[in-house]
């Protein structure tokens, strides 16, 4: 049986071909491989497997590319490039009553729910990375507006509100309440990697026009982050992306305290082998 999951996972690899950083394979080299040798059987299949991709929620034309037809002694030859989630859709959609072609589409599962979790990490891992330089290019601005007219914490405070109250045009209470968001935790523990990138594209906009600018005093200071928070608001809007719509993401000190005991569990490990 290993010997079945050895071929599928050698012979997917050898068909897979590659352009600009995204990986293809032909239909007609992936059909031997699930143990199809006649087109007409195997194309069925992918037709299932084109309805499975419609329904759920994905185009199928992203993932199916028909190739243009050719004429081979006069029958047309229809081919197909495949993205590795229309591979496992087909192979899901195969007979598993056939032993290959349940192991096919075990190994496809299991290859699939690998690049989910992959995927998901480096989604944690730029959130993290964006929150730990929205914190650095708070405190690069705190310093430089402390110098020119911002003294109090509560007046920081405030004219950090002023960026969310402009970037998402409502208040930090209402958008709180909106997403669920307790009111003593910060708003960008939830935020999404471009909300903090947005965020922290305000501080630097904002950090090097009051520097390049010399701008003195509360109202001014205020006024130059509310210009710049709605420049990121337009540009946003402009690109469908409306910022009061995106949903809350998973709480970052909840991902932090799974790193950590994630990197317990891993040093244990290591240190009873």
């Amino acid at each position: 049986m290993t010997d079945i999951v050895a071929y599928i996972q050698k012979s997917f690899e050898d068909i897979k071909m590659t352009d600009w950083d995204l990986e293809f394979r032909s239909a007609r080299q992936l059909m031997p491989v699930l143990w199809y040798s006649k087109w007409q059987k195997f194309s069925w299949v992918i037709e299932k497997a084109i309805i499975s991709c419609k329904n759920s929620g994905y185009k199928p034309e992203e993932h199916f590319l028909p190739e243009p037809v050719k004429s081979t002694g006069g029958r047309p030859w229809e081919e197909f490039l495949l993205t590795r989630y229309a591979c496992y859709l087909i192979a899901q959609n195969g007979d598993s009553r056939k032993t290959e072609i349940a192991f096919a589409q075990t190994y496809f599962a299991s290859q699939t729910r690998k690049q989910e979790i992959y995927e998901l990490r480096m989604e944690e891992n730029n959130r993290l990375e964006a929150r730990a330089k929205l914190k650095k290019s708070e405190e690069k601005i705190e310093e430089t507006v402390y110098h020119r007219g911002i003294f109090l914490p509560i007046e920081f405070a405030t004219f950090k509100n002023k960026k969310i109250e402009t970037l998402y045009n409502m208040s930090v209470k209402a958008l709180k309440a909106k997403r669920w968001i307790p009111e003593h935790r910060a708003l960008a523990d939830f935020d999404s990697e471009v909300e903090l990138k947005a965020k922290d594209f305000i501080y630097a906009m904002t950090d090097h026009n009051i520097k390049e600018k010399d701008i003195k005093w509360k109202e001014h200071l205020e006024n130059e982050l509310i210009a710049n928070a709605k420049a990121t608001r337009h540009t946003m809007l402009k690109r469908w992306i409306t910022p009061e719509e995106l949903p809350a993401q998973e709480d970052l000190k909840i991902v932090e305290r799974r790193r950590t005991e994630e990197q317990k569990k891993l040093w244990n490990t290591q240190n009873l082998t």
